[in-house]
């Protein structure tokens, strides 16, 4: 439900009243937040620099020995919640600003998140997080929205170690339901995009929804992966995935099931392969990973094998740290590579069709059938620094590319009347509607920019932070991608948020 518009004036206020009543708790003070409870830690022995969840040599020890290090404490709980502000450059080429941009330039509680966990036995431990978004989804009727719970990630793990004079040796099982949450590296799929977001039509273009290195399945599946890590030099991890159903239900609670990922038998592998090394302040990771999903076109239907398409994912990433008071930079690089080919349902139905939307090239000539496959590539790389684990910023490049299918065109050159237009009232008479804001005209995904950033950390469990996000391409052109006017700079966003735990 949308919220008064008396406690939205009052939001800045209590962004402000946070910030300035932060500065009263020294830095240095006992972590909050479950797992520092839990070790006697403060946060920048397990997060670099204090900036959770990016991890320090401790705090990946801390996670493949199975969160067992220390005593467990009597409330295995801790809570997260954060706010925003976004601001998107030009609103104005679209049909309908207030339903495409909604929340824009307006400050909203996104949500937050539980989390359970820690020490289970001396062998065993968990993190398991639970996630409410404000914004889940809108009336369509009235435009109310609505929040919505479900199950985040989860990883429940028995790990041992053995130590002798010549090895160090980990060895563990994790329990998942996302292919890469075991990682303990922030290049990897499932962590290196980590400032939340509402999920509302504002934040469409902000750092969050730019591209990231992804694996196949998606989250919410079922997998069990094991995994060695020897005299901390060489890490490599094997599993495989299912659908999260029966037994494993819990691990999509919330989803309904045309919601829940389906994937076909268990054969879905997820490998993982890495060589690290710590010098004094440095260390520095070298890694190798991939994943193998077979899916169902619809998630309801999964009797018929020939509605099954797969994606194979494949990356390389690496990880560079500093860490030495007051000092902490992080540079990360990864690329992932999703070869995706279509299921014999949609290669048939899609024969001789051209565009399924219906358009024609310029010259009126029919276009080219949609792929059976397509390839994407997705690179990422990021620099930050963090001084006294309190002030810092980051600078981040994304670049996707990848083929071109007509598939993908939702806006194009209508055959009756020859124009690009999304007709909302029918005036033209088109039968081909092309989609402004999120449209595509080329049927190309290539999309490339930056994203600058600084935060501040007044308490190590609270984080004020703003990100500004320039797009330089967006689906497949630099300016007029959607055919109707907006050019990729129409997307640069200014993203606020307060972000904390306990």
């Amino acid at each position: 439900m949308e919220m008064p518009r008396s406690l939205l004036r009052k939001v800045p206020l209590v962004f402000g009243v946070l910030g300035t009543a932060a500065t009263m708790f020294p830095v240095d003070s006992q972590a909050l937040p479950l797992f520092a409870r839990q070790t006697g830690q403060n946060c920048v022995a397990c997060h670099a620099g204090g900036q959770f969840p990016e991890l320090t040599p401790y705090g990946r020890a801390f996670k493949l020995t199975g969160y067992t290090i220390g005593d467990r404490v009597k409330v295995p709980l801790s809570v997260m919640a954060y706010g925003s502000y976004t601001k998107v450059s030009d609103t104005s080429k679209s049909d309908n600003p207030a339903g495409d941009f909604a929340k824009n330039s307006s400050p909203v509680i996104g949500g937050g998140s539980v989390f359970a966990g820690g020490k289970i036995t001396d062998n065993i431990g968990a993190f398991i997080q639970w996630t409410y978004d404000n914004y889940a989804a809108q009336d369509p009727n009235n435009g109310a929205w609505h929040g919505h719970s479900a199950m985040d990630n989860v990883d429940i793990r028995y790990a041992d170690r053995f130590i002798n004079p010549t090895r160090d040796f980990i060895f563990g099982v994790s329990l998942n339901n996302n292919p890469s949450v075991s990682d303990v590296w922030n290049t990897s799929a499932a962590w290196m995009q980590y400032v939340p977001g509402a999920g509302v039509p504002a934040n469409q273009f902000n750092d969050a929804a730019t591209p990231y290195p992804g694996n196949s399945s998606g989250s919410n599946v079922a997998g069990i992966a094991a995994y060695m890590y020897l005299n901390k030099l060489l890490y490599a991890e094997l599993g495989t995935y299912r659908t999260a159903n029966g037994i494993f239900s819990p691990l999509s609670m919330g989803l309904n099931n045309a919601g829940t990922t389906k994937l076909q038998g268990n054969n879905n592998p997820y490998w993982r392969l890495a060589v690290t090394h710590e010098w004094g302040p440095h260390n520095i990771m070298v890694g190798t990973s991939g994943n193998i999903a077979h899916l169902y076109d619809d998630p309801t239907i999964t009797s018929d094998p020939n509605s099954v398409y797969k994606i194979l994912s494949t990356g390389l990433d690496a990880q560079y740290q500093y860490i030495l008071d007051p000092h902490t930079i992080t540079a990360q690089l990864a690329y992932m590579r999703q070869k995706t080919n279509y299921s014999a349902n949609t290669v048939a139905g899609n024969a001789g069709l051209g565009s399924p939307f219906g358009f024609v090239a310029a010259d009126g000539s029919l276009l080219a059938d949609p792929n059976s496959s397509d390839t994407t590539n997705t690179f990422r790389a990021k620099l930050s620094y963090v001084f006294q684990a309190k002030y810092g910023g980051s600078l981040a490049y994304f670049n996707l590319t990848g083929t071109t299918n007509t598939a993908n065109q939702t806006s194009g050159y209508d055959p009756a009347t020859g124009l690009i237009t999304s007709d909302p009232t029918g005036a033209l008479g088109a039968t081909a509607l092309s989609t402004r804001v999120n449209g595509n005209l080329s049927g190309n995904p290539a999309t490339r920019g930056f994203t600058y950033e600084a935060f501040w950390m007044p308490v190590q469990y609270a984080r004020i932070g703003v990100q500004y996000t320039a797009y330089s391409k967006y689906n497949g052109a630099s300016d007029n991608y959607d055919g109707m006017g907006r050019n990729a700079s129409d997307n640069n966003t200014l993203f606020f948020y307060v972000w904390g735990a306990y």
